[in-house]
């Protein structure tokens, strides 16, 4: 058996063994939501108040369960931001849940602004809970649903997501020309949000962004799309 493949099941089966699962709802609304919402994301207003409730109830348990914080959960995130040409000056974590991937980001880019959003409040004050006092000037979270995002045209440097359905559309309006937009996926295509390869590809180039590169990182996977244009700042 080749090492990276016994590598990734041994960092499939250590994630698996120290979370516990969704809920059986949870994993069924994520799977079709994430679907709905790529293929035909004007339907999204008609799920917007049934996920924000379902997110607020797995919000008082999620980080006992599902171990965001812990290295193999955030993998394909971390693995995914050195496919970056620049370190990012402005970053948007897209669905950030309690914080995770926009914690792990402030930290990994020490000159960066981060925002960090989430449709559920209850997620976003367990976020702010748990920014250290060194992290209150560089990182912030909001309430925001990733299809109507509060923000400029061509603000972001970065935008990310982790287990989340991707808002394609919205992500390339906030991006600036060279701007990356990282999708990852904890636990590939067990992930209940997965979206496969093939159709990412499709929805970034009807967005007018360009695949860079996509795999794998111990239990999870990776896709990152760019935008063409300028430098980054």
């Amino acid at each position: 058996m080749p090492a990276n493949i016994s590598e990734d099941r041994v960092a499939v089966e250590r994630y698996l063994a120290q979370r516990i699962p969704p809920p059986l709802p949870a994993r069924v609304a994520g799977r079709i939501g994430s679907r709905l919402i790529v293929s035909a994301p004007w339907l999204w207003p008609l799920l917007r108040r049934p996920t924000r409730r379902l997110w607020n109830r797995m919000a008082r348990r999620w980080d006992q369960a599902i171990k965001p914080d812990s290295p193999d959960h955030l993998a394909p995130l971390d693995r995914a931001c050195e496919c970056l040409d620049v370190p990012p000056s402005r970053v948007l974590d897209i669905g950030t849940g309690t914080g995770a991937g926009a914690l792990m980001l402030a930290r990994r880019f020490p000159d960066a602004q981060v925002v960090g959003v989430d449709i559920s409040d209850v997620m976003v004050r367990a976020a702010l809970a748990k920014r250290s006092a060194d992290l209150t000037d560089r990182v912030d979270f909001a309430v925001v649903d990733g299809a109507s995002l509060p923000y400029e045209p061509g603000t972001f440097d970065l935008v990310t997501q982790c287990n989340m359905p991707p808002f394609i559309a919205e992500v390339a309006r906030v991006l600036r020309p060279g701007g990356s937009h990282v999708i990852a996926d904890s636990l590939g295509s067990g992930t209940p949000s997965f979206t496969p390869r093939r159709i990412l590809r499709r929805a970034v180039e009807r967005c007018g962004l360009q695949t860079i590169a996509d795999g794998r990182a111990g239990a999870g996977t990776f896709f990152v799309a760019r935008k063409p244009g300028g430098v980054m700042r």
